[in-house]
């Protein structure tokens, strides 16, 4: 058995994000392994409160600070309500640093998180740009 086998089982397979057929043949295309995670980072991000049913506390809520000023006091509250959200909903990573700035257009806020997963603690980064207008 090969050591990725472990690995790929704790991260998990599941529907791509966003959903879409399977190039192959008829069914839904499925991802697994680090980029399921990425993918769930990215599902918590675009999440509002909520919106799920039977899950109605999962997400992130940035909608919150759309058309709010592009500054520390803005970037402050979108990092706080990140780490809150990856550390309660994701704990297949370990949150290092989420990292909120200004970007070239001033509408947008670029979001980085870096994390490493917990099973084999290989390091990733996902940069997140997060419109504000």
């Amino acid at each position: 058995m090969s050591q990725a086998s472990p690995l790929k089982a704790f991260l998990g397979k599941g529907w791509s994000f966003p959903v879409y057929p399977s190039q192959n043949d008829k069914t839904i295309s499925y991802v697994e392994g680090a980029e399921k995670v990425r993918q769930s980072i990215w599902m918590i991000l675009q999440t509002e409160p909520k919106e799920r049913i039977m899950r109605p506390n999962f997400g992130c809520g940035l909608r919150r600070y759309l058309m709010q000023p592009n500054n520390a006091s803005t970037w402050a509250g979108i990092q706080r309500d990140i780490e809150r959200a990856l550390i309660r909903w994701e704990p297949r990573i370990k949150l290092e640093e989420v990292k909120v700035q200004g970007a070239d257009d001033p509408s947008v806020a670029m979001i980085s998180i870096r994390y490493s997963h917990v099973q084999d603690g290989s390091r990733e980064n996902l940069v997140f740009p997060f419109y504000l207008e």
